[in-house]
């Protein structure tokens, strides 16, 4: 990794620019790649999913959808401790989520107006679990588990096909373990096109969760365009570590490489406070990396990946410009303050809280605003897949009350007939009280 020092904060900022994409593809290409397979699946449904299958994931599939059958026979291959640990994790999983339930509050406005507000489930979500290097079983648990909690009256997953055109036994287990059993294996942007149009056999949503590549995240951005309501934008992953020079340096060097291994264009930076101590986590690095089965990968990913040496201050300044999707602190306590962490889409703080807890296990949500998001958009939770709808209730003497200022608000408007909605009612009342 290389090491970047004495930066100004336009230096630092592009320093740790994220990558552009996909090589060799342009934006253009890749719109128009994606904009063609949405058109297909919009257009004839069920046989452009079927076709596009054998194509681009190169599997020829007989049923859209996974029966019930295939997902009781994939418990069988589950393995007990695997099983246990999935257990585990939706435990915790759902604990945390369910602790994000509110409470209905009812608040007095003013004399005899009184307002509140209550959720309700979007009725029919769709997750999205990507397959292919590795199938991110725990991305069912984040999804599924507050899909339920909330209500939604229909979740359906979609899931690429392996090779044999099968769904990986363990996103089965998973997505049953939840409740859910309407499975479907479909990838990439045709499973997105999917879910946001409908075909004959998988149903329309009303919003669509879950990771993917460029492919998936264009289909998403231009279904959200079109009336399909999705989490959040999302790019590759990310880590940025903020240590000093008390960190254990095998501990930071371990969370860099954990993140870099998802994928060439990852990127995973540190911020520290001297040279010596970033040269320390390079040769941990080198040291821990050569043991590692991604060892290509995490190159990769490395390679837009600095070490940025900075004081307090600019530090700060520097993981707030840049908005991490995950932000690890393995700072001694008094070295920093949470308050001054603005954007981030899920920390981590001390030396004993890797992000691997997170991503599978602690109970937060791992499916987090990436590309700098974090800056407007939370990760997944509870609310995600809930509105809110406020109530009011006024009693005839809250209106009463409230009145003089209606009627100001909507003369100044020039809007005489929400005027005369409250006219008619005083009127009313008037005529009452002296009959």
């Amino acid at each position: 990794m290389k090491i970047l020092e004495k930066l100004s904060r336009e230096e630092a900022q592009k320093a740790v620019k994220r990558p552009a994409g996909m090589q060799g593809t342009s934006f253009a290409q890749l719109r128009n790649s994606v904009d063609q397979i949405m058109e297909q699946v919009k257009t004839r449904g069920d046989k452009a999913l079927f076709e596009l299958t054998e194509k681009l994931d190169g599997v020829a599939i007989h049923s859209i959808q996974v029966h019930d059958a295939e997902i009781e026979a994939a418990m069988l291959l589950i393995d007990k401790d695997l099983k246990k640990a999935l257990r585990t994790a939706k435990r915790n999983i759902e604990k945390f989520h369910q602790s994000q339930v509110e409470e209905v509050r009812k608040v007095e406005t003013s004399s005899g107006v009184t307002c509140w507000r209550e959720s309700r489930p979007i009725e029919s979500v769709g997750l999205y679990i990507p397959g292919g290097r590795a199938p991110l079983i725990s991305t069912v648990l984040m999804l599924g588990v507050p899909a339920v909690l909330a209500g939604c009256r229909q979740i359906i997953l979609c899931s690429p096909p392996d090779a044999h055109g099968q769904i990986h036994p363990a996103i089965l287990y998973a997505a049953s373990l939840c409740g859910i059993r309407e499975v479907y294996r479909v990838g990439g942007s045709q499973a997105i096109a999917a879910m946001a149009y409908g075909t004959e056999s998988i149903p329309k949503v009303d919003k669509i969760f879950g990771p993917g590549n460029q492919y998936v995240t264009e289909a998403k951005m231009m279904v959200q365009s079109a009336g399909t309501a999705i989490d959040m934008p999302a790019g590759p992953s990310e880590v940025l570590v903020w240590a000093d020079d008390q960190a254990n340096p095998d501990f930071v060097a371990a969370d860099l490489l954990a993140q870099a291994e998802h994928g060439p264009d990852s990127q995973a930076v540190l911020i520290c406070e001297s040279k010596t101590f970033a040269e320390k986590v390079n040769r941990a690095v080198g040291q821990q990396k050569s043991h590692l089965s991604r060892e290509s990968t995490i190159d990769a990913a490395l390679e837009h990946s600095p070490i940025v040496v900075a004081d307090r201050v600019s530090a700060i300044q520097l993981i707030n410009d840049y908005g991490p999707e995950h932000l690890i602190i393995q700072r001694e306590r008094h070295h920093y303050d949470l308050s001054d962490i603005q954007h981030a889409g899920s920390v981590f703080v001390g030396p004993y809280s890797p992000e691997t807890a997170g991503d599978y296990a602690s109970g937060t949500n791992h499916t987090l605003p990436t590309n700098g998001y974090a800056r407007m958009h939370s990760g997944v939770s509870l609310d995600s897949f809930v509105k809110k709808i406020t109530f009011q209730e006024l009693t005839q003497d809250g209106l009463k009350k409230l009145s003089g200022t209606l009627q100001l608000l909507a003369d100044a408007e020039s809007l005489d007939a929400h005027r005369n909605a409250v006219d008619v009612r005083l009127k009313y009342l008037d005529e009452t009280v002296n009959s």
